[in-house]
């Protein structure tokens, strides 16, 4: 957290500059309230970036719109039955809402959405003190209800009132304190924190979509171990992500760690770390976090005791990838996530025989080729699942893919292997065989990628030959 007198005149500044301004004079204009609430006042004080622009108001949604018309560019109606009104104002998007004392029916998330009259009371209905700040603008005074200040200063997550009172109002909040441990790198307070442990089965109440929502925003941030371990302990997890606590029952197959679910957040940690330094300045990469977490849960069920003590988990990378197809079907992630992931666990393993002695070129296109358009991600992910303590090892490792990246510059260098493709396409097969579109026109194709993939590009002319004797074997068989 960076000193209060600094952050008092970054707020000073944001006040008087751009669209804070230019609502704060109208508002006051039309003899209305307004503060800015919530996240900007909080990341202001933590010396974080402001990406949202919030603010609450006693003006009604009809007043609000009224207001912002004349000096916006554009409006939009994103929540009217809730109070808010989104704009467009000097180039930045806001959203007002209304002052709101909302009460809930607790068999379902949805409040009984009521307008208040005070923003203290507004503030006492928010989910965390720490949330629950707001500046009035344009007399910049900071109001401060629930002593949201002391808990930023002490880094701890605090409902307003009784844990139980706000996580019974909407279980989501027990997500929210999860993400906001991780994002903010703060501690649930200790009632929280048994609050959500003894109250983890109303998050069925809660849509998967908003459960997906927040599990996305926490493996976005920069650390979200913290988060995924708090979801674990409480029992959360049990609920939204089960395979993830079931990696605790089992040790690796080579004891190096606790169990297999220390060395996943350590892959995790491993991953987010090179994602960073290989694409400094990108958005978080949901798909290989998601990989990163879940590429061994198919170690539970094949788990096998061998001769001699030894713990084998044979197939794990395919089991894990159906796994983790369906438990992410089921989260409602899109399609293209699902497969992305699934492909990753699916190879993950693939590299780790080719430090056991030299790939043939044709092994190289091999894979590339089944990664595909994941071959990146791939190489993120097998580079940050060596958690092995044994230096020697690690390293040895290490210097495997970095030549076996080497090969794989080299070799699309000379080939574009990127866009693998037989040397002949579908139509030139049709018109050397003389055969109208069929099935065999798809097994031709098929062996003359195997060929490509084998020996390297072709010439038309050899190609062909290799095409004609393929199809004098099949006839003669």
């Amino acid at each position: 957290m960076q000193p209060v007198q600094q952050s008092l005149e970054f707020l000073e500044k944001l006040a008087a500059s751009g669209p804070v301004a230019t609502l704060a004079a109208a508002f006051a204009e039309a003899g209305h309230e307004l503060s800015l609430v919530g996240g900007p006042v909080r990341d202001a004080f933590l010396g974080r970036a402001i990406t949202d622009l919030d603010f609450t108001t006693d003006a009604t949604p009809d007043q609000i719109l009224a207001i912002v018309t004349p000096i916006s560019q554009a409006q939009w109606d994103v929540g009217r039955a809730f109070g808010t009104i989104a704009a467009r104002i000097d180039g930045e998007s806001v959203e007002i809402t209304t002052y709101r004392s909302d009460e809930y029916d607790h068999k379902s998330r949805k409040p009984e959405v009521s307008f208040g009259d005070t923003l203290e009371g507004d503030l006492r209905r928010r989910d965390f003190t720490v949330n629950a700040m707001a500046l009035r603008v344009p007399e910049l005074v900071l109001v401060d209800p629930s002593h949201g200040m002391d808990d930023l200063v002490a880094g701890v997550l605090r409902t307003p009132g009784t844990p139980e009172v706000s996580f019974g109002d909407d279980p989501l909040r027990m997500l929210r304190a999860i993400r906001f441990s991780a994002q903010l790198g703060f501690t649930v307070s200790v009632d929280a924190a048994v609050a959500i442990s003894e109250m983890r089965d109303s998050i069925g109440i809660v849509s998967v979509e908003r459960v997906n929502d927040e599990l996305s925003k926490l493996l976005k941030t920069d650390a979200p171990r913290r988060g995924i371990e708090l979801l674990v302990d409480s029992g959360l997890a049990e609920l939204i992500i089960p395979e993830i606590p079931a990696l605790r029952l089992e040790a690796d197959e080579h004891h190096h760690h606790k169990d297999v679910y220390q060395h996943s957040l350590t892959v995790l940690d491993q991953a987010i770390d090179l994602e960073k330094s290989r694409h400094p300045g990108s958005p978080p990469d949901l798909v290989l976090r998601l990989a990163a977490l879940l590429h061994d849960i198919g170690k539970p069920a094949t788990k096998r005791n061998e001769p001699g003590g030894q713990v084998s988990f044979h197939h794990h990378d395919v089991v894990g990838s159906k796994l983790a197809k369906k438990r992410l079907k089921a989260l409602r992630f899109d399609n293209d996530t699902i497969a992305a992931v699934g492909r990753l666990i699916e190879l993950h393993l693939r590299f780790f025989g080719y430090s056991d002695g030299a790939w043939t070129d044709s092994a190289v296109r091999r894979y590339v080729r089944d990664a595909g358009d994941q071959l990146e991600r791939l190489h993120i992910l097998t580079r940050a699942d060596v958690t092995t303590r044994n230096r020697r090892k690690a390293d040895q490792l290490a210097f495997a893919y970095d030549d076996l990246e080497d090969r794989i510059t080299t070799l699309a260098a000379q080939e574009e292997m990127a866009a693998v493709r037989p040397d002949l396409n579908g139509e030139q097969i049709m018109a050397i065989l003389g055969i109208p579109p069929s099935r065999v026109v798809g097994e031709a194709y098929a062996y003359l990628l195997e060929v490509r993939l084998d020996e390297g590009p072709l010439s038309e002319q050899q190609a062909t030959e290799r095409l004609l004797a393929w199809w004098a074997a099949r006839s003669e068989g």
